[in-house]
This record gives C-alpha cells, sequence and structure tokens, in this order.
C-alpha cells in the first residue's frame, strides 16, 4: 500500500537557497577556455600542415597520419605548459578540445590534400 504524503511545513519549504554565484571566476574560466581553444586550434592546423608536407614527400601514406594522431595524443601535455590553468579543466571539457583538435587537423589535412593533388 503507497504511502501518504505528508504537508510540508513553512520550515521545509524555505529550506532551499541558490549557491552563491562568483562572476569574476566564471569569466576567467570562460577566458581561459577560449584561448585554450584557439591554441588547440591552431595546434591542428599545425599538424595539418605537417602530415601535408609529409604527404608531399611521397614516402608513405601512414607516415603523416602517425605524425598527426602522436600530435593530437601529445597535445594535452603542449596545452598545459602553454595554459597554466589547465588543472582546473574537466574531463569534458578536455574531451572537447581533443575533439576539436582532432577534426581540425583531419579536416585542414584532408583539404589541403584535396585541393594541392
Amino acid at each position: 500500500m503507497a504511502k501518504k504524503v505528508r504537508p510540508k511545513s513553512e520550515d521545509e519549504a524555505d529550506g532551499f537557497e541558490f549557491p552563491s554565484f562568483d562572476e569574476t571566476k566564471f569569466v576567467h574560466h570562460e577566458f581561459e577556455q577560449t584561448f585554450a581553444t584557439v591554441t588547440v586550434f591552431a595546434l591542428g592546423l599545425a599538424y595539418a600542415a605537417i602530415s601535408f608536407l609529409l604527404g608531399r614527400l611521397n614516402i608513405t601514406f601512414v607516415l603523416p597520419l602517425v605524425a598527426g594522431l602522436a600530435g593530437v595524443v601529445f597535445s594535452p601535455s603542449i596545452v598545459q605548459r602553454l595554459r597554466p590553468l589547465a588543472a582546473e579543466y574537466t574531463r569534458g571539457e578536455w574531451a572537447g578540445l581533443i575533439l576539436l583538435e582532432l577534426f581540425a587537423w583531419l579536416g585542414i589535412w584532408f583539404l589541403l590534400t584535396d585541393v594541392f593533388r
């Protein structure tokens, strides 16, 4: 049998308070994320240019792929050295930055490869 709903007293209804919101901390964190995004996109462009130049050597297709993937894998350590507040990033922020770099590298590399055949 279901329990009866107990009516709330006035003390329980007024017990919730919103936590304080630090605007300056929020703005600084958003600026930090913006600079990290620009940094990661620039790294993706650099890895795309390196992969394109390695592909123009006509050695093998695997070398540019491995070079770009190695850059994407080691980019969090580069970002941590360039951005001192990177220790505050969450897993979701890191995932977003790594995926942005991966797709920037692949997209620009394929674009360069297609245009300059």
